[in-house]
């Protein structure tokens, strides 16, 4: 099949989740055309298989606002003519799905029809589509899709909530590509990062609201009264500046260090002893799994799909969002003990395997395939 998928470039999880998603299609043999206004920061390597289609939207003084679905739609029509492609695949239901419904219209006049496959990742539903001002355009793209899958039950439960949804909707989660996610250095260099008798605790994010950053520092600097401690925040955001400043008043600026984006995840949490996400919501949890999968427990909220990824005693623990003092609590449970510590650990790349990208593509084919002989393309 041709494919083009549109997503966010950034650091975000649903734009890692749909290079991802791309990349292994390739690898499938299927042909794979992104088109977004970046080269995806996931998408590495572009070959015979791999294309990218960069979205330019021109500056006319007339426009307060550079209408950037225009432009995507426009682009999908000319990508869709000269590559012949089989799929659209848009990630997130606003702006993409909109302009992906712009672009199916527009090749109706000439006799083409496009079957459009939308993806709802969470914060387009949960945050900006539920605003009322954008619902009717959300419930309008969601319901003129052909196939609509969202990532986690609870975001399933929390789309047909919000909106009047008229299409069924299938649940295919996050993955995690187990063959190259792990494992890959023989040498985490952890003494980068801490001393041997202290614990690494990392949190990994774009540092919005939701995440509940200061929650993090608060919940480090109450473990690390009872034990050697460092922590490693990962990520930018808004939410950075009040964090450095809590760690300053909090006295332990010895002991927190800011790392920014970085391309080295599976690296840091190579070292790392334990995950913190106290998200005031999640779609689905998706680094929590990165960090399962690395053979690190979490702790968390128990907001939205993360109770689907990180099993309450098994994989870690989770608690009710804002509960400070009882994920303080778990994370010493966890970490002053190795013998726990080691069998969480197990416990959460165990888990872990049952996302593995080799599991999870194949439902999107069969989706794919399904839309197709449906419309008879």
């Amino acid at each position: 099949m041709k494919i083009a998928i549109v997503c966010y470039p950034t650091f975000g999880g649903s734009g890692v989740v749909a290079t991802e998603l791309g990349i292994a299609l390739s690898k499938r043999g299927h042909e794979i055309h992104f088109v977004t206004y970046k080269q995806p920061v996931r998408l590495a390597l572009l070959n015979e298989k791999i294309h990218f289609h960069e979205v330019n939207v021109p500056d006319y003084p007339l426009f307060h606002y550079q209408p950037y679905e225009l432009a995507l739609s426009s682009k999908l029509v000319r990508i869709v003519k000269k590559y012949k492609i089989d799929i659209l695949h848009v990630h997130y239901a606003i702006p993409h799905a909109y302009a992906g419904y712009m672009a199916k219209e527009m090749l109706k006049q000439d006799g083409i029809y496009l079957p459009m496959v939308t993806t709802l990742h969470g914060t387009d539903i949960t945050l900006v589509g539920s605003h009322p001002f954008y619902r009717p355009a959300v419930s309008f793209s969601i319901n003129n899709s052909d196939i609509v899958t969202s990532v986690s039950e609870s975001l399933k439960r929390d789309t047909l909530r919000l909106f009047d949804i008229s299409r069924e909707i299938d649940v295919v989660p996050n993955f995690i590509d187990l063959s190259t996610a792990s494992g890959g250095f023989t040498d985490c260099q952890r003494e980068l990062m801490a001393n041997d008798d202290e614990r690494i605790i990392t949190h990994i994010s774009n540092f919005r609201k939701v995440k509940r950053i200061e929650d993090v520092i608060e919940v480090f600097h109450r473990v690390q009264l009872e034990l050697p401690a460092k922590l490693l925040m990962v990520g930018e955001g808004p939410e950075r500046e009040g964090a450095e400043k809590l760690v300053k008043e909090l006295g332990i600026q010895d002991k927190v260090r800011f790392l920014g984006n970085s391309n080295e995840i599976d690296k840091i949490l190579c070292f790392s002893d334990l995950f913190l996400l106290p998200s005031e919501a999640e779609s689905f949890g998706l680094a929590a799994l990165e960090a399962m999968v690395n053979e690190v427990p979490v702790v968390s909220s128990n907001a939205g799909g993360i109770p689907e990824v990180n099993i309450d005693g098994v994989t870690g623990y989770l608690s009710n969002v804002g509960n400070i003092a009882d994920m303080a609590q778990n994370a010493i449970r966890i970490l002053q003990d190795d013998a726990i510590l080691n069998t969480f650990k197990r416990n959460a790349k165990k888990e872990s395997a049952k996302f593995d990208i080799k599991n999870v593509v194949p439902l999107y084919e069969e989706l794919y395939s399904k839309v197709l002989v449906n419309n008879n393309v």
